[in-house]
């Protein structure tokens, strides 16, 4: 990957609630310099990974050789998100519309709350200081459901 798309140029963001900050950098940049396990002394708002923002001009052979599962939705239209990054990153908690999430490598542990439950979350705090941090005070019934997605798995997500 890194021989063939190295220099494309891709848009990262930043971890924390809001994802404020965007950062564009070659995806050999990225995978060289920037993309590493996520430590707990690290803020969300410190922390940059590829996620979404995808430009499809530029990635559309590789969307070409990509067979989705054969989920859908009626009367809804699929579009294609992707992404690369380190252990232990993640999305901080947010509302998900309907669609699906695939894990080409690797793995991927979701928590899911209903929409009317929200989690204490500090907005540039990292999903991994919540697991290591909030997650074991939890009260069993505020605990989210959970789904770990691995490698050809997929999972639905959203409120559909």
């Amino acid at each position: 990957m890194l021989k063939k798309y190295g220099s494309k140029v891709i848009r990262l963001s930043s971890a924390n609630t809001y994802s404020y900050e965007k950062l564009d950098v070659t995806l050999a940049q990225y995978i060289m310099e920037i993309m590493r396990p996520q430590t707990l002394d690290m803020l969300g708002n410190e922390t940059f990974y590829w996620f979404g923002d995808n430009n499809y001009t530029e990635w559309q052979e590789l969307i070409d050789k990509y067979s989705p599962p054969p989920y859908s939705l009626p009367g809804l239209t699929g579009a294609y998100s992707f992404g690369l990054a380190g252990a232990g990153t993640g999305v901080p908690f947010h509302f998900h519309g309907p669609g699906f999430g695939e894990v080409i490598y690797g793995r991927k542990r979701w928590f899911m709350q209903p929409p009317e439950k929200v989690p204490h979350f500090h907005p540039n705090r990292t999903t991994l200081q919540w697991l290591y941090e909030d997650y074991p005070e939890l009260h069993p019934l505020d605990q989210p459901l959970e789904c770990t997605v691995g490698q050809g798995e997929v999972s639905p997500v959203g409120k559909e």
